[in-house]
């Protein structure tokens, strides 16, 4: 009898977990991806609808903490250093409370990412960064609570916060330029290979860092291609030198990669390649 009743027990134990009924969160889980720079930045929120519902000033109280998203803390990681408005946040998990007021939102990374929505026992000390950041009205409703990383640059992003009628734009940097310099200064000073010279000699062109340095690792690189360089990076060797004031270089260089272009079908570069001899009169 004991037998029977633990092995009924038990099978009650298992139909009841097999039993059980999945269905969809009111506010869904989301996960935004983006690297900025050299940054990872990942972003995690649940996102609750406007359902018919006016949300700032009513469901959201102005002057209130806000979580910033529902269920779990709203969280952001980055996998280096970055700057919220003159604060430096080191690599590492924080999460985003707000205080949404008409027009404008105060803003907080908070060090402690573990709360199932606003802490029990708010600490000024565990703000990491906290700015203030102007709110627009939008012509359009966003049902769904919208959380993105925009406005990309090598050196820069935006959080950006949009629902029902309100959006935000929260600024952030990242030391991309102080990575690849480091990164550049070691390996120049090893052995470079072609592809170091190239990528070297184009962030030093694109960042507007010394054009001469830049025309000779651009030079360097094409020359370690031999007898067949590629015609996309003639073209970069083109732009160098014409930046460096060296018209005939880049004539000589544009008319390679117009050459190759062709051969290669590629027509983006075929036109890109003919603007430039037209540019600079040699067409």
């Amino acid at each position: 009898m004991k037998k029977i009743s633990i092995f009924l027990f038990t099978f009650m134990i298992a139909f009841s977990i097999k039993a059980q009924i999945n269905t969809p969160q009111a506010s869904p889980f989301s996960k935004v991806e983006q690297k900025v720079g050299l940054t990872d930045v990942n972003l995690n929120y649940s996102r609750p609808g406007v359902k018919g519902r006016t949300v700032f000033g009513n469901l959201i109280p102005f002057g209130k903490l806000w979580r910033t998203g529902a269920n779990e803390n709203t969280t952001i990681t980055f996998s280096t250093e970055v700057t919220i408005a003159s604060s430096t946040l080191k690599a590492g998990t924080y999460a985003i409370y707000t205080i949404p007021n008409k027009d404008s939102w105060e803003v907080f990374f908070y060090n402690d990412a573990k709360n199932w929505g606003n802490p029990k026992e708010w600490d000024e000390t565990k703000i990491v960064a906290k700015t203030t950041v102007k709110s627009f009205s939008m012509p359009f409703n966003v049902e769904s609570l919208m959380i993105d990383i925009n406005n990309l640059k090598n050196d820069s992003a935006t959080i950006d916060i949009a629902w029902e009628k309100t959006y935000i734009s929260i600024p952030f940097e990242v030391p991309t330029d102080k990575i690849v310099m480091a990164n550049i200064k070691k390996t120049m000073a090893a052995e470079p290979k072609m592809n170091d010279y190239y990528a070297a000699a184009v962030y030093y062109f694109e960042s507007n860092k010394n054009i001469k340095t830049s025309l000779q690792w651009i030079d360097e690189a094409i020359e370690l291609q031999g007898e067949t360089p590629k015609f996309w990076a003639l073209r970069k060797q083109s732009l160098i030198h014409a930046k460096a004031g060296d018209k005939k270089g880049a004539i000589k260089a544009a008319k390679k990669s117009l050459e190759l272009a062709k051969k290669e079908k590629n027509d983006d570069y075929v036109k890109m390649n003919l603007d430039s001899l037209k540019e600079w009169g040699a067409l």
